[in-house]
């Protein structure tokens, strides 16, 4: 088999995961988008090792390690990300990746959660009218 085949196929195989990383909103599909990044990350390694290897005399294979590598890492990173994305869905409700921006960058201007100036100034007065 000719080397481009492989090559066209990585090469279209990364460019849907990275369409789907820059257009998805749901932080799973992302993970998943991730995923098929890295698998034609994997495609590329095995294939140029296969190429190499028909014109160098000693069949060294590290292109085939590092996709068991990269195929282990791939699954810890997985294993993470699921653990954090069901976490967070828990205590938000949601995985929407823009909802979660939002909460991560604090209440806005016209948010209903009092300011902490506010709540301490509103302690202060209570203090002084007790005492």
């Amino acid at each position: 088999m000719h080397l481009a085949y492989p090559a066209v196929l990585s090469a279209l195989l990364f460019c849907t995961g990275l369409y789907g990383v820059l257009a998805r909103r749901n932080a799973i599909l992302v993970l998943m988008s991730v995923e098929l990044m890295l698998n034609a990350v994997n495609l590329n390694l095995v294939a140029f090792d296969v190429w190499l290897s028909k014109a160098a005399e000693e069949t060294l294979h590290s292109g085939q390690a590092l996709t068991l590598f990269t195929i282990a890492i791939a699954a810890a990173e997985i294993g993470i990300g699921l653990a954090i994305v069901l976490a967070v869905h828990r205590n938000r409700g949601t995985s929407d990746i823009d909802k979660l921006r939002d909460t991560a960058e604090g209440p806005g201007p016209d948010s209903d959660l009092p300011d902490s100036d506010a709540l301490t100034a509103e302690q202060a007065e209570k203090a002084e009218a007790s005492a």
